[in-house]
């Protein structure tokens, strides 16, 4: 896997009409064109920035193409990065479950409900989690234009300590993102790892 940092300058962020999620999307993607036959496989989070620049993670498979306006670093991620028990992470996702009723996906509110759903969903990702570590912020909605109709999501970015439960489930969700609208910024698992000492700490 690819790790990407794409640095936009304010005048950057200018000159690409920047207005909202869509556009930070539909940069992204241009990094990435689409060959025949093989899915887009990438994953990104707007890290967002200060008055002068903003920054964008980037995971993918292959290489991003250099950026007509703004720069990019890129490195390889080595295999023994997915091989520690213990990480901290950082995770913007979209928090939905399916009505049992209706059939329809919905989007979760409240605090406590959103953190009893992740810790409820964190096997099926390959890791258990910390409770007293986990926090939910950033609980919003996100708005956008897209083919002259109005697309929302919700979000919610989780942040803790994890421990790794099932290594190659771990290991998809890094590399393929967890939950909903992940080509929208949602998903990117964001590891830091941990000794057993720092994540009992």
């Amino acid at each position: 896997m690819i790790a990407s940092l794409l640095t936009l300058s304010r005048a950057d962020y200018k000159a690409l009409k920047i207005t909202d999620t869509y556009s930070i999307h539909r940069i992204v993607y241009s990094l990435f064109p689409k060959k025949d036959g093989i899915a887009r496989n990438f994953l990104f989070a707007d890290k967002g920035g200060d008055f002068n620049s903003r920054k964008i993670l980037i995971l993918s498979q292959d290489y991003p193409d250099k950026p007509e306006i703004g720069s990019i670093e890129s490195k390889v991620i080595n295999d023994s990065f997915l091989n520690y028990d213990f990480y901290g992470f950082e995770v913007l996702v979209n928090p939905v479950k399916r009505d049992n009723k209706t059939g329809k996906l919905v989007g979760i509110r409240g605090k406590e409900e959103l953190l009893a759903w992740f810790i409820k969903k964190s096997p099926s990702f390959g890791f258990s989690l910390d409770p007293i570590s986990l926090t939910v912020s950033d609980t919003d909605i996100v708005q956008f234009k897209k083919d002259k109709g109005t697309v929302t999501f919700g979000k919610a970015k989780f942040t803790g300590k994890l421990e790794v439960t099932d290594r190659e489930l771990f290991k998809k969700s890094f590399c393929n993102g967890i939950g909903k609208a992940k080509g929208f910024g949602f998903g990117l698992l964001q590891i830091v790892p941990l000794t057993k000492a720092s994540a009992d700490a």
